[in-house]
């Protein structure tokens, strides 16, 4: 039986890596060393691109049940209270069947995704204490003296990672003299003191700023604590609240937490058969969603390479992928990004990814216009431009677009759920011809003419009406895009299906799993 791969740390990135996991077939044992789950005012706000994720795991349907879905993210001037240019998430119906993000508190979000992994993965109140690596499995060992064995240790024990400790390894960056204050309350903002906020709200203010949410069963408001204040008590809080929301009825304040701000990132990544990640690869305090949904991107680009590695499909080098396409996404993009987000809350500049145009600054705001450095060629972006869909290039996110198959309805997403697809735009009427497919790769061909049944293409073809998927995508005729496991373009090629001499999509998928 295979060693299974050990996850220290039970928070949301360990959890949905774990389902990853399993969602590929891989073992997984996680060690969280608490007790139980977190119960503190945490992060609330899951992004479009961490929905998806979710969905290729299997368990998006009961994290949406417990939250509140959102088309627009409100931008408001504290100070006037005049609502600035809201992001609108209606803009992405034609990037994705989620066109909206989500509020979820982190303590009720973690409960919903303990429940859908399998009895006996999550051991709770079990701390790793160290480990020792050979050549071919790492031994994990516990607090009490028990030690396990694994193929791999995946370290999601947060910022302050005993496993990165272990590793020995440098954390850059720097730590705010500013903190911040998140508060959740108990008020009617609907009804009886009707607002009419967007229910995702940033008020921007150079003196105070602050961010109003509503959660599924509470509102929740962020602010910042100047450095040397004394942390706020309940009375204080309720008059605050107050003070930015205006006189209200029955306010009660249900909890609260006041924690630093970080943009603190670790110099290298992985170390043999042990990787970091979430925030002990990068802690970095949300401002936009951007903490949480950064570890989740981490949560999409490893679990499949670990899978094609274990099931024999890939030699060891893709694991390298995982930290150069994610380190510069966290470190100078979200990073970065949140830094600009600060800087725009206080008025004290603009930030590009409010520049985009509509639909450009809703894929950046959703966190679905990462563009990874899949080829090593140093291109990767975070932020997207544009009044309308732009077409797909490498490293882009595929858009999820709904195609038929010979059963009815397909979207393009769950052709790569567990499998890298190349998905070949060209005419099924000429009857083209497909390679033979290899480990981990399907191949389909998307067409505008359905394939007849007598062409024996039927159960390859993908009807596209209108050429929807072709025209998002922005592809000519003749042409094949490589699509990997998370969703992202490897490669996109010109194909001519008369030369069986040639298979470019062939020699890609090998240079890409060696």
């Amino acid at each position: 039986m295979a060693d299974p791969v050990i996850i220290a740390g039970g928070g949301p990135v360990g959890l949905i890596t774990a389902l990853g996991l399993l969602h590929h077939g891989i073992d997984v044992v996680v060690f969280e060393e608490d007790d139980q789950l977190s119960l503190d005012t945490k992060a609330g706000t899951v992004l479009t691109r961490t929905i998806e994720v979710l969905h290729r795991y299997g368990v998006a349907e009961p994290v949406l049940a417990a939250s509140l879905r959102i088309d627009e993210i409100g931008d408001i001037d504290r100070a006037t209270g005049v609502s600035r240019t809201s992001v609108l998430t209606g803009e992405l119906v034609d990037d994705t069947r989620f066109p909206f993000v989500i509020n979820i508190p982190q303590h009720h979000l973690e409960p919903v995704l303990r429940d859908q992994l399998p009895p006996g993965t999550l051991h709770m109140g079990h701390r790793v204490t160290g480990f020792t690596q050979s050549s071919d499995h790492v031994l994990v060992h516990l607090e009490g003296g028990e030690s396990v064995r694994g193929s791999y240790l995946l370290a999601c024990d947060g910022g302050r990672s005993q496993v990165r400790e272990a590793l020995g390894v440098t954390v850059e960056g720097h730590t705010l003299p500013q903190r911040y204050v998140l508060v959740d309350l108990e008020v009617d903002l609907d009804v009886t003191n009707p607002r009419d906020y967007p229910y995702l709200a940033y008020f921007g203010d150079p003196s105070e700023w602050m961010v109003l949410v509503r959660q599924p069963h509470c509102w929740r408001f962020l602010f910042p604590l100047e450095p040397d204040a004394p942390e706020p008590g309940r009375d204080e809080l309720a008059a605050k609240a107050r003070r930015f929301i205006g006189d209200v009825d029955d306010l009660r304040v249900l909890g609260t937490n006041v924690y630093p701000v970080h943009h603190r990132v670790a110099d290298r990544w992985r170390d043999g058969r042990v990787f970091l990640m979430g925030d002990a690869a990068h802690l970095i305090t949300p401002m936009w969603a951007l903490g949480l949904n950064t570890g989740v991107l981490d949560a999409s680009n490893l679990p499949w390479r670990l899978a094609w590695v274990l099931r024999g499909w890939a030699d060891a080098s893709l694991l390298d992928g995982y930290e150069r396409e994610q380190s510069p996404v966290a470190v100078r993009g979200s990073g970065e990004m949140a830094e600009a987000a600060r800087a725009y809350m206080d008025r004290r500049g603009d930030v590009s990814a409010m520049d985009g145009g509509r639909w450009g600054v809703a894929v950046t705001r959703s966190l679905l216009g990462v563009s990874l450095d899949v080829d090593g060629s140093g291109d990767w972006s975070m932020i997207a431009a544009g009044d309308v869909p732009q077409p797909v290039r490498v490293g882009d996110r595929l858009p999820d677009v709904p195609v038929f198959g010979s059963g009815g309805q397909v979207w393009l997403h769950d052709l790569v759920r567990d499998s890298f697809a190349a998905l070949y735009f060209t005419d099924v009427r000429r009857k083209p011809v497909l390679a033979d497919g290899l480990p981990g790769l399907a191949r389909y061909l998307v067409s505008r003419w359905d394939a007849p049944l007598d062409s024996g293409l039927r159960d390859h073809a993908l009807f596209d009406p209108g050429e929807r998927a072709a025209r998002r995508l922005g592809v000519l005729p003749d042409t094949a895009v490589l699509v990997r496991p998370d969703g992202h373009v490897a490669a996109i090629l010109p194909v001519d299906l008369s030369d069986t001499t040639k298979d470019p999509i062939r020699d890609a998928y090998l240079r890409i799993t060696r």
